[in-house]
């Protein structure tokens, strides 16, 4: 009809609208953050037909200042009266920066849309409460199940004292992750491969058992131009600290870190051979074979702050997290290879998935596949 003015979306829709461009804004600083999560923070002002960001914030390296303190110093003045769109919900205590919660009172926003609400008891609700008992409308559970996927790990380690386990596998046609005495095998694509190393560049540790170190002898860093440096802690679960010094991983343990999950039965003449090589060593209880409880090993890396692991191999090491319930996300690349007769069975296939998981994403990367399953519960 001519002269009508344009239609305004419903207030939900401009929500998620906001509230997704807040998560995609955090996914910036996701692995950096320290013991922090990465959190995305938009100030939204209404001044005419459509809203306007009027401030940005995503968690700083390290993890402070947060990102709504951020957002609202972006904003200014403008704050007044606009609705603050967070992934996460605003902090309430007093740490190295002030509540967050108070600041968002402070600057007059009207209203705040929160995605997750935080499970660290500091917090919990309180929050929430700061902003309702100041007479501010709050929403929450906006993409919340987005926003968890983008803060897995924090929401893991504040909610289950873990970090979160994705297990990487890559599987041959004939259900082989490589060939018996051959060292690293080429199972998929150069595509794929730098799919992977995004995957590294994701998470805070990579993980692999001391069979993969000694078979493979990997570097297990980040080897995309201009990410070397956000090559993630590598972490070797070694009881017996059989990791020969000579493997290439210490050969840049200056720069990128290595840790080495020891037992109490590890002979020290080893142990110190391998610190000699810049690897940082953490004793872990064990059993009277030396093995591991996995949860005891997820435990340990939480204890350190650590959030979110991926764990590259090899085998067994795969198969003991799996049938402890320690992994939560599977990500399965399929190649169209066929390694034979001599190949080592992978502990997953799409055939063998474990109970519990369900398909989550399915991508291509030129003729290989990435099936990803998530843990139901």
């Amino acid at each position: 009809m001519p002269g009508a003015s344009a239609s305004v979306p419903p207030q939900a829709d401009i929500d998620r609208r906001f509230m997704a461009a807040a998560i995609r804004l955090s996914l910036r600083h996701r692995g950096l953050t320290g013991e922090n999560p990465s959190v995305g923070a938009l100030i939204v002002r209404t001044d005419g037909a459509a809203p306007v960001i009027a401030g940005r914030g995503v968690t700083a390296l390290g993890g402070r200042p947060h990102a709504e303190l951020q957002a609202l110093a972006e904003a200014g003045p403008a704050a007044q009266g606009a609705t603050a769109y967070v992934t996460l919900e605003p902090c309430s205590h007093i740490g190295k920066s002030p509540p967050c919660a108070d600041a968002l009172v402070a600057s007059g926003v009207a209203r705040v849309v929160i995605a997750v609400l935080d499970p660290d008891k500091r917090v919990a609700g309180r929050g929430v409460s700061i902003l309702d008992k100041a007479g501010i409308e709050v929403a929450h559970g906006c993409l919340e199940s987005e926003a968890r996927k983008a803060m897995a790990g924090f929401l893991s380690l504040k909610g289950r004292g873990r970090p979160f386990l994705t297990l990487k596998l890559a599987v041959s046609a004939d259900g082989m992750i490589g060939r018996r005495g051959a060292g690293q095998v080429a199972i998929t694509g150069e595509t794929a491969r730098r799919a992977v190393q995004m995957m590294r560049v994701e998470h805070e540790a990579i993980m692999v058992g001391v069979g993969t170190i000694v078979a493979d002898d990997p570097l297990l860093t980040v080897r995309l131009a201009g990410l070397e440096k956000r090559s993630p802690v590598r972490v070797v679960v070694d009881p017996f600290a059989r990791t020969p010094p000579e493997a290439k991983l210490f050969d840049e343990a200056d720069r990128h870190s290595v840790l080495l999950l020891v037992s109490e039965k590890a002979q020290r003449r080893q142990v110190d051979a391998l610190r000699d090589r810049r690897a940082a060593i953490r004793a872990v209880a064990s059993d009277y074979r030396g093995r591991f409880d996995p949860r005891e090993v997820l435990r340990s890396l939480g204890v350190m702050g650590l959030k979110s692991i991926l764990l590259e191999g090899g085998a067994e090491t795969a198969r003991q997290f799996l049938a402890a319930g320690m992994v939560d996300r599977i990500a399965l690349f399929v190649g169209s290879t066929t390694v034979g007769g001599d190949g080592i069975p992978s502990p997953v296939t799409e055939r063998t998935v474990p109970a519990g998981f369900t398909v989550a994403e399915e991508s291509r990367f030129g003729m290989d596949r990435l099936i990803e399953y998530e843990r139901m519960d």
